[in-house]
């Protein structure tokens, strides 16, 4: 009855008071109140004429039976005798209604309803009910108390449960990416690198390549999940040179193909405190998971088309897959991620498995001085049991395969590098990575090192929220020098099949630039074009350029 109250009573009570008290609109605009808050007198009511109250909601010309609030309105009025009607018998029920007559449409009601409690009229509860609900009330006081305190008890039960209730679920998401990406016809010099074009890239045929992703999240504790996903690849962006040299020229982000479906991740994240966590698994457990990416728009299905511009190729090394990760989130601005993981953990043999094939160990310190900047220094060792760091960028293979074995001799591997990223404005952010290795064969003199760089612009949404336009230039891994033992350089090897000391005589030059439309919240389309400047590292072969077309759904 109290909200029928608020609703239906106040406009006709309030009148009274409110009709007298706003009589000149200027008076009220001088103290700071709009003119169109204030209630207009109608033509034919002055502010000596009150409203009259009603005694049947009949009397109001403008309040019909089929009227919503029609029974609110008569029992108002002719139970309660708690409404008042403007003297040309309107009652006005859809004008706004101020605080004013808020306060004042209550406090009428209420002392009407006071009043009528009073005189203990026979519609309500005399004054021979109250006493006897006072009677009962004394009696049963004990067990009222016990009921209380149960109600009580109870409500705190609850309390504790809806704070900590829990359930164990899973989640599924995933992603399908369907990309048709053509190459330029070219030709490369290659061996021996001698300024005659003697390789063909028949690249100019279109193809497509698909790669679908499923994903389970399986809350086992508030505080942990297990991470679970499923992968299927077709295509490859080829072909390219038939060597060795620039096998990995370009790759794309999405570019994996497998035979069937395979198991990608398989790991199991705790938060042990509210800073700090860890994963440990036998699938997914590599760098580009447990780092936390300084580019925002890192994303191999919304972002940058090629391997090469999601990450430092340094971040990709070892190409983990089970192992052990922190996260450690030690000052607001700052945070620690440290990694072990290795190739081949399930594979028992020689040169294999957690401890004794490719392993990587690798730290990263990520700050953000301020909002806008984000900076990340990282330091990684790899041990590399057949000379490939597995980045699968540029130069990533750093010893020759002997004739003889049919292997390549293993490298331990000291890498670092830095990323720099500065939201200039909302729309637009600049960002740098480079980075540096240096290999030597265990047990044996020399080494080989190689450098990598990226510079790169991404503006946020250019021309309608949500899309992302980016440029990325840089130059993949290349080998700077290299004067392992004689036999195991790779310049040289290519070059003469000696295999003496030397880097590369070329360097590799990429450009991409890309635009995403974003369509709906779950599908984009990006259009874009990748070229490279002597690919392969060798300056007389003919340069390549990429086009591509990639279309994502997420959900």
């Amino acid at each position: 009855m109290l909200a029928w109250l608020l609703i239906a009573g106040i406009n006709g009570v309030a009148q009274k008071a409110l009709a007298q008290e706003y009589i000149k609109t200027e008076t009220t605009q001088e103290i700071g109140v709009k003119g169109d808050n204030i209630m207009p007198l109608s033509p034919s009511l002055s502010p000596e004429e009150p409203m009259n109250q009603v005694t049947s909601v009949s009397q109001l010309k403008d309040v019909q039976p089929n009227d919503w609030a029609f029974q609110a309105l008569q029992s108002l009025v002719e139970r309660y005798g708690c409404i008042a009607g403007y003297p040309d018998s309107n009652y006005r029920g859809n004008r706004a209604l101020t605080r004013y007559e808020f306060a004042a449409g209550v406090n009428a009601c209420l002392d009407r309803v006071n009043e009528l409690i009073a005189t203990a009229t026979s519609d309500l509860v005399t004054h021979e009910d109250l006493a006897i609900l006072q009677k009962l009330q004394s009696e049963f006081a004990p067990e009222l108390a016990t009921l209380r305190g149960r109600v009580d008890n109870l409500e705190a039960k609850t309390a504790e449960i809806e704070a900590n209730q829990f359930s164990t679920t899973t989640k599924l998401s995933g992603l399908l990416i369907v990309g048709i990406q053509g190459r330029t016809n070219n030709r490369g010099d290659v061996n021996p690198r001698d300024g005659q074009k003697d390789t063909d890239d028949r690249g100019t045929n279109i193809d497509v390549i698909s790669l679908a992703q499923l994903y389970l999240t399986s809350q086992i504790t508030p505080s942990s999940y297990l991470f679970t996903g499923l992968l299927d690849g077709n295509g490859t962006s080829g072909p390219r040179f038939t060597n060795s040299v620039s096998r990995n020229d370009v790759l794309l982000g999405y570019e994996f193909p497998t035979d069937n479906l395979i198991v990608s991740d398989l790991n199991f994240h705790w938060l042990v405190t509210d800073k700090l966590a860890v994963m440990v698994g036998t699938e997914g457990v590599s760098m580009p998971a447990a780092f936390r990416g300084p580019n925002r728009v890192e994303s191999a299905a919304t972002g940058p088309l090629s391997y090469f511009a999601q990450r430092n190729p340094i971040l990709n090394m070892g190409y983990g897959h089970g192992g052990i990760a922190i996260d450690w989130q030690f000052a607001k601005r700052a945070s620690l991620q440290a990694i072990y993981t290795s190739y081949q953990p399930g594979n028992p043999g020689k040169g294999s498995g957690l401890f004794d094939g490719t392993t990587t160990t690798g730290v990263q310190l990520l700050l953000t001085p301020t909002d806008t900047l984000d900076l990340s220094l990282y330091y990684v060792n790899n041990y590399a049991s057949d000379g490939c760091l597995l980045t699968f960028v540029g130069d990533e293979c750093l010893t020759t395969v002997n004739t003889t074995t049919g292997k390549s001799a293993p490298l331990q591997t000291n890498a670092v590098g830095a990323t720099l990223t500065w939201q200039i404005s909302p729309h637009i952010s600049a960002g740098a990575w480079g980075g540096y290795t240096k290999s030597y064969i265990p047990g044996q003199s020399g080494s080989v090192e190689t450098t990598n760089y990226m510079v790169f612009l991404n503006f946020p949404d250019l021309f309608a929220k949500g899309n992302l336009a980016g440029i990325y230039v840089g130059q993949p891994p290349k080998i700077t020098s290299s004067d392992l033992p004689v036999g195991n350089n790779v310049p040289d090897f290519i070059n003469t099949g000696l295999g003496r000391a030397g880097g590369q005589p070329g360097t590799t030059t990429q450009i991409e630039a890309f635009y995403r439309f974003q369509l709906t919240d779950n599908i984009s389309i990006t259009p874009g074009i990748i070229h490279l400047i002597q690919p392969g590292n060798t300056p007389d072969s003919d340069s390549v350029t990429i086009g591509i077309l990639r279309s994502t759904f997420s959900f």
